[in-house]
């Protein structure tokens, strides 16, 4: 509420300052790296006492970047057991990295912690709404009293449900889809493009002022991406042929536009 602040990384996810400014509260933002990866030691100097929350989005949305479990040991360490400390795995399952934090592992050591997960990615259950937070029992309680009721319809809790029980088939759709994604980023690296390693279901190409100008270009193969301006492009790995398209015209793109390059 108001007087709160809540601190996060940026960019990262769009709705981060949307819902914090709509419940009163003061939005602190701290720069990624030059690797486009959170800052942690950023995050936790900026923690103070009027510091609610701290905002983790791991796999990062939309960089795709993530922290290791050394980075956010050292956060926890840091930060008071009276700050909540929210780690948002929206992308968890795409994450192939060892070195990544579990974050239910640190949900049980914790007691500040709360782990936010979704069946709107991985399970593809997008259009439904489906999420839920694993926190700690207070916590959770309070929460409940501010959800809006119903907000989950009873299709989407059945197709919840069902999707569970296709685990084989989950892991089979996301262990293409993470080939397909290291194929496209070695491509992608090859042509000269200076991008972060991903680890989730899209890729990001910082594009800066030549943003609106890829963009377009994109737009006129057919090719979708979330656009941000003046910033970048995050582009979702999909259909093999699609992939093929997307590849093909960034190497177009790398030659129109060479600053762009990291070999510039």
């Amino acid at each position: 509420g108001a007087g709160d602040e809540v601190v996060y990384a940026w960019r990262s996810f769009e709705a981060y300052p949307q819902l914090v400014i709509g419940a009163g509260a003061r939005p602190v933002t701290v720069p990624l790296t030059s690797a486009s990866v959170h800052d942690l030691a950023g995050l936790a100097a900026a923690v103070t006492d009027r510091t609610g929350c701290v905002v983790i989005c791991n796999p990062n949305n939309p960089t795709g970047t993530v922290v290791t479990a050394a980075a956010l040991e050292a956060l926890m360490a840091q930060v008071p057991p009276t700050v909540t400390v929210i780690l948002d795995e929206a992308y968890w399952q795409f994450d192939d990295d060892p070195a990544s934090p579990v974050g239910i592992d640190f949900y049980r050591r914790y007691p500040n912690l709360v782990v936010c997960h979704t069946f709107s990615k991985a399970y593809g259950l997008a259009g439904l709404r489906v999420g839920y937070a694993i926190a700690p029992a207070a916590l959770a309680e309070q929460v409940r009293k501010l959800t809006v009721p119903f907000g989950v319809t009873n299709l989407a809790q059945r197709a919840a449900l069902a999707s569970l029980e296709v685990q084989t088939e989950l892991d089979q759709r996301v262990a293409d889809l993470i080939s397909r994604r290291q194929q496209v980023t070695s491509a992608l690296a090859a042509q000269g493009w200076a991008i972060p390693v991903s680890r989730a279901n899209f890729i990001w190409l910082p594009t800066g002022r030549r943003t609106a100008e890829v963009a377009a270009q994109l737009d006129q193969q057919g090719l979708t991406s979330r656009v941000f301006a003046g910033e970048g492009i995050r582009t979702s790995i999909g259909e093999e042929a699609a992939m093929e398209t997307f590849v093909r015209l960034c190497g177009q793109l790398i030659d129109q536009f060479p600053e762009l390059s990291q070999r510039s």
